[in-house]
């Protein structure tokens, strides 16, 4: 019976002084490569989905204000006199 592999491996380049540098943070976090790569990725991911719920935020509010959309009793007017 074949078990599910949990982990992938990735080869990544990346310039001899950025690896260095890398090597020397991860050194001083007292972290493995791949520990820090992890949270590395995941710091950046939430930052960038973080700044995309903003601007759908800023693209709803703009689309609400066109329709005179201001509170929420504005938009449960609309929701609720097609039913």
């Amino acid at each position: 019976m074949k078990t599910k592999e949990t982990r992938a491996t990735m080869t990544i380049s990346m310039p001899r002084d950025m690896a260095e540098e890398y090597d020397k943070l991860a050194k001083r976090l007292t972290k493995n490569r791949s520990v820090l790569f992890r949270e590395m990725f995941l710091t950046y991911k939430r930052r960038y989905l973080k700044e995309e719920f903003r601007e759908l935020q800023t693209y709803g509010a703009s689309l609400a204000q066109k329709r005179g959309l201001f509170t929420e009793s504005d938009v449960e007017k609309l929701v609720f006199e097609g039913r």
